[in-house]
């Protein structure tokens, strides 16, 4: 039973300081968690954790060596399909046969982004690689930092010596990168190290410059090593001083007090990614009365709490989940309403008149948001709007909105081109060179030429004004032709940035989005932000029954082949549902898409999403089978 206690430094101030876990490894090098009984065995002070399977898993970062070793020869594993590959970073342990990584091709991997992209995390570690190998093996490294090396004839230049300490180091450097995906300086990280006798593998008159090459190629590894009574007096003295501290737990300060005032209130938004405009004008509204007003996040459990207001702005779970802690603590006490949880729920004229209380959500700085207009004309079946706002109608004007001189507005308006005198907002706008940010995008069904050409007079911004950004929506691919006409009148170019909303997973098929989508490529400037179907409070779910048809495998492959310059994070998730929805109906994985899906950003996930995916497919079977 192998045992770690450790801090984990990406873990929350709830979880921070030492905690234990451990595995059990048998006799062949398998290896299982530990049982309740075994836990009970473990009698340091610390919570207890069970050890993750998985891929980077860098808050619980353990490798270990046995006394031989040998390296994959072209079969190693860079793709990460095996779900298992971060318990196996301690087979060499155990199991002579234990494969280390491919020296060969992890060095070309590492030199391909550190030296060709030069990127800094892998160029940085690699460079600190070469340097020591050369300062303490005697490596002439001076080719791997070079724009062309080949590796296989550098590796084959070296000793048997020399490749033995350089495979270990390469290994342990591997795992390091691959678990620290996101840090500038993976090998900086902290981890444990276990090796069993170093001294047989680097040969004893070489242990002391192992030891010294480990120490400042890992300066923040904590090293548990085996030795005999030689070797251990052969160990370098000025590095048994050096020791690795765990971190203390730090204190969280509090952003509430634990007891409001008396006749305080409590707001809680729920989920709002934008600040929330309802709970600014209660805000307004009770400190107009000379009551306090304090704002909560998510949820919050207070004592002495009069009253509550919780606003959720989406019909999600995790909203919902909240809002039922939310109510079953305070009871009566709690009023909720928000786009999210009762549509029929509004301000009172005389909370709905006031102006918004901005010291609510600091993080606005100089930026207004609010509404010029309420309401659209349409009745989209999927939308929220016409239950809740009606027909499109004035309701504020913009010197109402710009108090306090600002000049960058967030506007929220389900459909201010739709309002008979969009013409003359938008002239204002441009006459008071205000940078707006139109939140709920712009309808380009209602553009001419003229409203193209004060749009383009406009700072039309993203959300936070670090860009200029134009925001439309495009919900169907009826009628791209009219599409393609309304946006030439802008003269866009591959320059500018044009964002189009879509929404899948409603009343469109595979075919349908892939042509929607690849209409969008088309276009000069253009990308795409894909945002699931969400069904309002009451609505029925999408029939997703018809969403493929026999042509399913090669419309994915044309799918993954329409790169947009820009924002394809909304696209990945939109391949991860198109993805389970694909394994589900056809009963496997496709693979492409998979591939599509870890090729850039978090590819020590790959095995685990497939090994998920699949698990899925085999519980569907079982469940399918006991049905019959």
């Amino acid at each position: 039973m192998i045992t770690d206690i450790f801090a984990p430094y990406e873990a929350g101030h709830k979880e921070q300081g030492p905690a234990i876990t451990g595995v059990r490894i048998n006799g062949q090098g398998e290896i299982a968690a530990l049982t309740k009984s075994e836990f009970g065995l473990l009698h340091a002070e610390g919570r207890l954790k069970k050890a993750k399977t998985g891929i980077g898993s860098s808050a619980l970062f353990l490798v270990s060596y046995g006394r031989r070793s040998t390296c994959h020869n072209g079969t190693d594993d860079f793709d990460f399909s095996d779900p298992h590959f971060r318990l196996k970073r301690i087979h060499s342990l155990f199991e002579r046969k234990a494969l280390l990584t491919d020296p060969v091709e992890f060095l070309t991997r590492l030199h391909y982004r550190g030296i060709r992209w030069k990127r800094p995390a892998t160029g940085g570690a690699l460079e600190r690689m070469a340097s020591l190998f050369r300062q303490e093996l005697n490596i002439d490294s001076t080719a791997w930092l070079e724009r062309d090396c080949d590796f296989n004839g550098e590796l084959k230049k070296l000793n048997r010596l020399q490749q033995r300490i350089t495979v270990m180091a390469l290994d342990a450097a591997r795992h390091l990168i691959g678990a620290h995906q996101m840090s500038i300086a993976p090998l900086d990280t902290p981890s444990l190290l276990l090796f069993d006798r170093p001294d047989i593998f680097c040969t004893r008159g070489m242990f002391p410059t192992w030891a010294r090459l480990m120490d400042a190629l890992f300066p923040h590894t904590q090293f548990i090593i085996t030795l005999d009574q030689p070797s251990r007096r052969a160990f370098p003295w000025n590095l048994l001083s050096r020791t690795c501290t765990l971190p203390t737990t730090e204190e969280t300060p509090r952003k509430l007090p634990s007891r409001l005032p008396q006749k305080a209130v409590l707001l809680v938004d729920l989920d709002s990614r934008l600040p929330n405009l309802a709970l600014m004008k209660l805000s307004s509204f009770f400190k107009n009365q000379g009551r306090k007003v304090f704002l909560a996040r998510h949820e919050a459990r207070l004592a002495g709490v009069e009253c509550v207001f919780a606003s959720g702005v989406f019909s999600i779970a995790s909203t919902l989940n909240r809002l039922s802690r939310v109510r079953r603590y305070y009871g009566d006490a709690l009023v909720a309403g928000g786009t999210g949880i009762d549509v029929n729920l509004r301000l009172p004229p005389e909370v709905e008149g006031l102006a918004a209380d901005y010291s609510l959500y600091p993080e606005l700085g100089d930026r207004a948001i609010g509404f010029l207009t309420r309401g659209c004309p349409f009745r989209c079946p999927f939308c929220l709007v016409p239950a809740k706002e009606g027909d499109v109608r004035q309701v504020c004007d913009l010197d109402d909105l710009m108090t306090k001189g600002r000049r960058k507005l967030i506007l929220l308006d389900d459909n201010i081109l739709s309002h008979p005198k969009a013409k003359v907002f938008l002239e204002e706008m441009a006459r008071r060179n205000l940078a707006i940010n139109f939140n709920q995008t712009l309808d380009i069904r209602f553009v001419d030429r003229d409203i193209a050409k004060l749009l383009l007079r406009i700072q039309c911004s993203n959300v936070r004004f670090t860009r200029l950004v134009y925001h439309f929506s495009l919900k169907d691919n009826r009628n791209l032709d009219g599409v393609r006409r309304k946006y030439d009148l802008f003269g866009f170019t591959p320059g500018d940035n044009v964002e189009f909303v879509c929404m899948y997973g409603y009343d469109t098929n595979l075919a349908q989005d892939v042509e929607r989508f690849r209409f969008l490529r088309s276009l000069p400037g253009a990308y795409v932000y894909v945002q699931p179907y969400r069904p309002p409070p009451g609505g029925e779910p999408a029939n997703l029954a018809g969403f493929f048809d026999d042509r399913a495998a090669a419309l994915i492959d044309e799918l993954i082949r329409i790169v947009f310059p820009q924002n394809m994070k909304s696209m990945e998730n939109y391949y991860r549902w198109i993805s389970r929805l694909y394994a589900e109906r056809f009963g496997r994985p496709h693979m492409s898409l998979v591939d599509t899906i870890f090729r850039y950003n978090r590819r020590e996930r790959r095995g685990h999403y497939l090994a998920a995916l699949c698990n899925g497919l085999d519980s569907e079977r079982k469940n399918r089978s006991y049905v019959q």
